[in-house]
C-alpha cells in the first residue's frame, strides 16, 4: 500500500496553501494563485478520511478549494465556465452536516457567484444574489455570531452589491453598503478591508464627477494598503488613471498606466485585467491623439475579452475600436459608408438598457461622419435616436452630443445654432471644472472641450468678425487662471512628503561627494516624489470663477497700452489687437511656421547662453538667433505696427508662441510688454489689491558662483533689502521670508517639471523648493523674480492653458513674476538683473525695467515679463 502523510497534516497543508493562494490572488499573481490552489486541491485528493470529523474537515477544505479554483479560472475561461464550476462545488455543499458551517460555506459561493455575474455584465442579477448573501450573514450577525470569518466575508460583500449599485447608478445604495463595510471592517481591524471599501468608494466619488474626491480616496487606500504590504491591488492604479483622464490629464494616466502594465506582464496577471488595463491605455493614447498606439492597445484588450467572455468589456473594446477609425477619417477628410455602417450596426446590436451608453456613443461617431458625407437627413435621423444626457453622463460623452449637434447646424448653414450649442457645452464643461481642486485637474478639463474650442474659434474667424473672436478666445482658453484661490488648508501629508524628497536630495548631494552608491537613495527619492505628485493632483483650493471679461473693460483698463491675443485655427494665425476703443482682426499667416521659428529661437538661445562659449561658436549661433527672430518679428510684430504704434504691450500668446522672449525680436527691443495667459487673466492681475507690507527678500541658492557678488550688488540697490544665502537660505526660511514681500529675488538653479507644474523646483540649500508651495502662501510675493534658468517655461496643455513655475505663481495670486524663457550664462544673468534692479528701484515698473535691461544684450537675457507689468 501506498503511504499517505496522516490525514489531518494533509489538510491543514491544503488550508494553508489556500489562504496562500487566495492572497497571491488578492495580490494580483493569477498564476502563482492557481498554483497553488490546485496543489492543495491535489492534496485533498490523495486522502478519503473514514472518521465523521476528520471527514467533514477535509469536505469543508476541498470546497473552499474548488470554489475560489471555480472563480479564479473564470479569469481565463470565462465567467460561463466560472459559474459551471461554482454549481459543481454547490453540489459538494450538499453533504455537509454542520448547519452553521454550511450556511457559511453557502455565503461565499453565493458570493462568488455574484462577482462573476457582476464581472460578466449581468449586474442585476450580481445584485439579486449579493441581496440574498447579506440578508442571510446580517441575519446571522444580529443573532450573536460576530466571529471574524462572518464579519471580514459581510464587508466583501457589500462592498461587492456596493461596487454594482455604483454600475448601476443607484448612488445612495451604492455609498450606503461601501460606508457600512468600511465601518464594520475598521471596528473589527480588518484594515485591508476598509481600503477595498475606501477604494470603492473612490470609484464612486468619480462616477458622480468628484474627481479631486476620488483621487484622496485612491490614496488613502494606497496608504492602508501599504501598511498591510508591499503589494498594491492592480485596479487602484486603474482607477487612478480613469479619475486622471476624467480631468483630461491623458499623458499622466497614461504613465500610470504603463507602470500598472509592466507590473501585470511581470507577474503574468489575469487576462481580464491585463485587457481592462490595455483598454484604458488606448483611451488615454486616444485622448491624446496617439491614434497608432489607441488602436493597437484596443485590438489587444478585444482579442483578450472575447477570450474571458465579457459581452460589455468586448464592446467598450470595439467602440474604442470605432473611434479611433473614426478619427483618422476625419483628419483625412474621408467619411466611408462602410464606417458609418458599421457603427450603425454595432449600435443597433447592443442590448439595451444595458449598453444604451455605448450604444449612444457610437450613433454620435456615425452622425459625425454622416455630416462629412453631407447626407445630412441620415445625421439628423440618427441623431434624434441619442438620448439626452443624464445626471451620471460622463462628460466626454456630453461633449460629443454637443459637438454632433454643433457640427450638423453648421452643415445646415445655421453658425448661430452651432454656437449655441458650443456655448451650452463649455458651460457644462465650466460646471465640471469648477469641481476639481487642484491647479493641474482645473487645467487638464479643457482636453474634454477642445473639439467645441476649436470649432468655435474656426467659425467666428471665417465671420471675420473681431470683437466676436476676442470674446470666444477668452471663453475657451486659459480658463484656469479665473480662478481665485482660497486661503491656504495645509496637507500634513504632502507637507511630509516634500520634506522626505528634501532630505532624500540632500542625501543623493552628500553621497555623491563622499563617492557612494546612489542607487537606492534615488529609487527612494523618485518614489517620494511620485507620491508628492499624486498628492498635488488634488492639492491647492480654487474658488469661484472671475467672470470673462469683454473688450470694454480691457479697454479700460489698458492705459495707453495695446493688447495682441494670438490665435490659430488649422494653420491659420491670427492676431486680435485691443487698442484705444477698437477691436482689429489682423491675419499672419502659417502658424507652424511661427511655431518651428519659434522652436528655432528658444534652441539657439540655449546654444548661447554659456559664458565661456566659443567666438566663432558665438558668432554663429548669435546669426541664427538674430535671424530666427528676424523672421518671427516680420511675421508676427511688424504687421501690427499700424496698429499698435510704439505702445506698451500686454501680449497674449497661443501655443508655441510662449516660447519667444519678446524682447529679442527687433520690433520690441526696448519696449514695455508682459505676457499673459488671457485678457482675463491679465485684468485680474492688473486689479488685484496687493498684502505685501513692502519687504525686499533676495536669495542666493547653492552652487552658483557668479552669484556670489550678485545677491549683494541687488541688495546695494534696496537698502532694507532682506539677504538670505548659503546654510541659512533653507526652503522653510525662504517661505516664512517670502510670505506678504513686495519682491522676492530667487537666483537659484531650477527644473521645470512638465509633468506637474506644481512640482518644478528651485534649488536651495536643504534642497527643492516646489512651486506649489510658493503658489500656496497665504500672501504669495506681489513681484517673483526667477533668476533660474527655463523657469518662465510652460508645457502648453489644450485650451492654451500654460503649465509652470511662473505660470502657477500667476495662478497662486502673485501679480507679476520676471523669469527667463531659456537657458542663461551665469555671467548674463547677473548683469541683466543687476540693471532690472537698479531700475526697479529708481521706481520703474517691472515691464519698463526689464525692457531696458534686456535691451543691452537681448540674445543673452531672454527674459519675460509675466502676469502685470
Amino acid at each position: 500500500m501506498t503511504a499517505f502523510p496522516a490525514e489531518e497534516v494533509v489538510i491543514n497543508e491544503a488550508r494553508e496553501l489556500h489562504r496562500t493562494g487566495v492572497d497571491a490572488s488578492c495580490a494580483g499573481r493569477h498564476r502563482e494563485a492557481m498554483r497553488l490552489l490546485r496543489r492543495g486541491q491535489s492534496l485533498t485528493e490523495t486522502i478519503d478520511p473514514v472518521d465523521p470529523a476528520t471527514r467533514s474537515e477535509w469536505l469543508v477544505t476541498r470546497i473552499r478549494l474548488s470554489s475560489t479554483l471555480a472563480t479564479l479560472a473564470a479569469e481565463k475561461s470565462g465567467p460561463t465556465a466560472g459559474l459551471a464550476g461554482l454549481a459543481e462545488v454547490r453540489r459538494l455543499v450538499e453533504d455537509v452536516t454542520d448547519p452553521h458551517v454550511k450556511a457559511e460555506l453557502d455565503g461565499k459561493i453565493g458570493h462568488n457567484r455574484g462577482l462573476l455575474l457582476l464581472n460578466a455584465g449581468l449586474i442585476e442579477d450580481a445584485v439579486a444574489v449579493f441581496d440574498s448573501v447579506v440578508e442571510h450573514k446580517e441575519r446571522r450577525l444580529a443573532d450573536g455570531d460576530p466571529e471574524p470569518p462572518l464579519v471580514e466575508s459581510l464587508v466583501k460583500t457589500l462592498w461587492s452589491r456596493g461596487t454594482a449599485h455604483t454600475r448601476l447608478g443607484a448612488i445612495g445604495q451604492a455609498r450606503q453598503d461601501l460606508n457600512r463595510a468600511v465601518t464594520l471592517a475598521t471596528e473589527h481591524g480588518l484594515l485591508a478591508r476598509a481600503a477595498d471599501a475606501s477604494h470603492a468608494l473612490g470609484v464612486l466619488d468619480l462616477r458622480v464627477g468628484d474627481v479631486p474626491a476620488a483621487l484622496r480616496r485612491y490614496g488613502e487606500s494606497e496608504r492602508a494598503y501599504r501598511g498591510q504590504g508591499p503589494d498594491l491591488p492592480v485596479l487602484l492604479g486603474l482607477d487612478r488613471a480613469h479619475a486622471l483622464m476624467a480631468a483630461g490629464l491623458a499623458d499622466e494616466a497614461g504613465n500610470q498606466l504603463d507602470g500598472v502594465l509592466e507590473v501585470l506582464r511581470a507577474e503574468h496577471g489575469t487576462p481580464r485585467y491585463l485587457a481592462n488595463v490595455e483598454l484604458y491605455r488606448a483611451s488615454a493614447a486616444y485622448m491624446t491623439g496617439d491614434l497608432d498606439l489607441a488602436r493597437r492597445m484596443a485590438s489587444a484588450a478585444r482579442q483578450r475579452m472575447r477570450r474571458w467572455g465579457c459581452e460589455t468589456c468586448v464592446a467598450n473594446a470595439v467602440l474604442l475600436g470605432l473611434r479611433v477609425d473614426t478619427a483618422v477619417a476625419l483628419r483625412a477628410g474621408r467619411a466611408p459608408r462602410a464606417l458609418v455602417g458599421r457603427a450603425l450596426a454595432f449600435a443597433d446590436g447592443l442590448p439595451v438598457p444595458r449598453l444604451a451608453d455605448q450604444a449612444a456613443l457610437a450613433r454620435m461617431l456615425a452622425v459625425r461622419l454622416e455630416v462629412r458625407r453631407g447626407d445630412l437627413d441620415a445625421a439628423r435621423d440618427v441623431l434624434d435616436r441619442v438620448p439626452r444626457p443624464g445626471r451620471l453622463t460622463p462628460v466626454d460623452h456630453r461633449m460629443l452630443r454637443r459637438l454632433c449637434r454643433a457640427e450638423l447646424a453648421v452643415a445646415l448653414g445655421d453658425r448661430a445654432g452651432a454656437l449655441a450649442e458650443i456655448r451650452a457645452g463649455l458651460t457644462d464643461l465650466g460646471h465640471v471644472r469648477d469641481r476639481m481642486g487642484g491647479l493641474e485637474l482645473l487645467s487638464g478639463t479643457a482636453l474634454l472641450g477642445q473639439d467645441l474650442a476649436e470649432l468655435a474659434v474656426t467659425l467666428v474667424l471665417e465671420g471675420g468678425d473681431a470683437r466676436r473672436l476676442f470674446s470666444w478666445l477668452e471663453r475657451t482658453r486659459a480658463q484656469t487662471y479665473r480662478y481665485e484661490q482660497l486661503p491656504r488648508v495645509d496637507d500634513p501629508e504632502l507637507a511630509e512628503r516634500i520634506a522626505e524628497v528634501r532630505s532624500l536630495a540632500q542625501s543623493i548631494h552628500q553621497a555623491e561627494h563622499d563617492g557612494h552608491p546612489t542607487t537606492a537613495l534615488r529609487a527612494r527619492h523618485a518614489e517620494r516624489l511620485r507620491e508628492a505628485n499624486r498628492l498635488g493632483w488634488h492639492a491647492g483650493r480654487w474658488g469661484r470663477p472671475r467672470p470673462v471679461v469683454g473688450a470694454p473693460e480691457v479697454m479700460a483698463r489698458l492705459d495707453g497700452r495695446a493688447l495682441v491675443s494670438y490665435a490659430s485655427s488649422g494653420d491659420a494665425l491670427v492676431a486680435v489687437v485691443v487698442v484705444g476703443s477698437a477691436v482689429r482682426l489682423v491675419r499672419l499667416g502659417s502658424a507652424e511656421r511661427a511655431s518651428e521659428s519659434a522652436r528655432m529661437l528658444n534652441a539657439d538661445l540655449n546654444a548661447l547662453a554659456p559664458d565661456h562659449l566659443p567666438e566663432a561658436l558665438a558668432h554663429v549661433m548669435a546669426l541664427s538667433a538674430r535671424r530666427q527672430a528676424e523672421r518671427l518679428d516680420a511675421q508676427l510684430v511688424r504687421p501690427l505696427a499700424g496698429l499698435v504704434g510704439d505702445r506698451d504691450l500686454v501680449v497674449v500668446p497661443t501655443g508655441a508662441l510662449y516660447a519667444i522672449p519678446w524682447g529679442v525680436l527687433p520690433s520690441l527691443r526696448a519696449r514695455p510688454a508682459v505676457v499673459a495667459p488671457s485678457a482675463t487673466a491679465w485684468l485680474a492681475a492688473d486689479r488685484a489689491g496687493t498684502g505685501a507690507d513692502g519687504r525686499i527678500v533676495l536669495v542666493r541658492g547653492p552652487d552658483l558662483p557668479a552669484a556670489v557678488g550678485e545677491i549683494d550688488r541687488l541688495g546695494a540697490h534696496h537698502g532694507t533689502a532682506a539677504l538670505m544665502s548659503g546654510e541659512p537660505a533653507t526652503a522653510a526660511a525662504v517661505l516664512a521670508a517670502l510670505d506678504g514681500a513686495q519682491v522676492a529675488h530667487l537666483a537659484a538653479h531650477g527644473v521645470h517639471e512638465p509633468e506637474n507644474a506644481l512640482f518644478s523646483r528651485l534649488h536651495l540649500s536643504d534642497g527643492p523648493l516646489y512651486a506649489h508651495e510658493l503658489a500656496g502662501l497665504s500672501r504669495p510675493p506681489r513681484q517673483v523674480v526667477l533668476a533660474a534658468c527655463e523657469l518662465a517655461l510652460n508645457r502648453i496643455r489644450p485650451g492654451d492653458e500654460p503649465l509652470g513655475f511662473a505660470s502657477a505663481l500667476l495662478a497662486g495670486g502673485s501679480r507679476t513674476v520676471v523669469a527667463p524663457l531659456s537657458r542663461v550664462g551665469d555671467r548674463a544673468c547677473a548683469a541683466a538683473m543687476d540693471d532690472y534692479h537698479r531700475r526697479l528701484a529708481t521706481g520703474a515698473p517691472p515691464a519698463v525695467a526689464l525692457a531696458e535691461a534686456i535691451a543691452v544684450d537681448p540674445l543673452r537675457r531672454p527674459f519675460v515679463c509675466l502676469g502685470t507689468g
